[in-house]
């Protein structure tokens, strides 16, 4: 990568538009070999910067979805537990020494790789996306230390596994929860923003082609004001993209000629039954027509 803006251009080719803060972050991450965190609400484009830097480097992305109680089992590695027992029967049949079977059963014919482990062993590095780290339990994050400081796991039995090549790691969180000092200090930071409304325009430009240039602003200009409202749950930039694919399903060529297929397509926006509520027709009439 020359500069961050090239990085930004290979991006956007891959219909990601980057802020040039986070084109910035995520240019800096690659070029120092550092984890990059992400905060920002959901529905941003967070988890999709990873699925965009995949697709730009040709590189496979691996996923690692964090939620209440995910464990080392779950994340890093597990042994073969029915396997192991398999082979046990099978050694004691054949007269096997347990000191032999027990050398064989915690080898790497045993092992399961989950997400961590996987990344850090690929031969070409991979693009590691750590989503929702705020999910997971504060007792996780410990097991993330040695992954993020030095790209390697322990695993007792085995040794310390070094990554044959560093990946590409990409952290994402929603504010659920405070993320210890120790994970941060490990990454490089970005906050990501809703984006602004040209920045916006753009993205529904390179995703959904097929939308008229005027349609086009009507939706950005609505769905925006639509987040200034009163919401539980503010329609992101997928929302916004089911919406103009809403709208197009249902032949809508202005925000203001159809009031019913508008209400309905808010289907796409508006995502609990208080939200639904608080956006009636009146209100949505009167936000497309201030878009308009």
């Amino acid at each position: 990568m020359e500069n961050w803006q090239n990085l930004q251009e290979r991006l956007a080719a891959q219909g990601y538009v980057a802020a040039p803060d986070l084109a910035m972050a995520l240019h800096l991450a690659m070029a120092l070999g550092r984890p990059l965190l992400l905060e920002g609400a959901a529905g941003v484009g967070k988890t999709d910067v990873a699925r965009a830097l995949s697709a730009m480097l040709g590189a496979e992305l691996i996923r690692l979805q964090c939620y209440e109680g995910l464990d080392a089992a779950q994340a890093i590695y597990e042994w073969n537990y029915q396997r192991q027992l398999l082979a046990i029967r099978a050694a004691a049949e054949d007269g096997e020494s347990a000191r032999e079977a027990e050398k064989r059963l915690f080898s790497e014919e045993f092992l399961l790789e989950r997400p961590l482990l996987a990344a850090i062993r690929r031969t070409d590095p991979p693009v590691l996306l750590i989503d929702e780290i705020d999910r997971a339990d504060e007792e996780f994050e410990a097991y993330l230390l040695e992954v993020l400081s030095d790209f390697q796991i322990t695993v007792p039995e085995l040794g310390t596994i070094r990554a044959t090549s560093r990946p590409y790691v990409i952290l994402t969180a929603n504010g659920t929860r405070d993320l210890s000092d120790a994970l941060r200090r490990r990454c490089l930071y970005s906050y990501v923003e809703y984006p602004d409304r040209e920045t916006e325009l753009a993205i529904l430009r390179a995703r959904c082609p097929q939308v008229e240039d005027a349609l086009g602003r009507q939706i950005v200009g609505f769905v925006q004001a639509l987040r200034a409202e009163d919401l539980e749950k503010k329609p992101g930039v997928a929302e916004m993209l089911d919406f103009a694919a809403a709208l197009a399903g249902l032949g809508v060529n202005d925000l203001t000629a159809d009031p019913a297929a508008l209400v309905a397509a808010l289907a796409t926006l508006l995502k609990t039954q208080a939200d639904r509520a608080a956006i009636p027709l009146e209100v949505a009439a009167r936000l497309a027509g201030k878009a308009a």
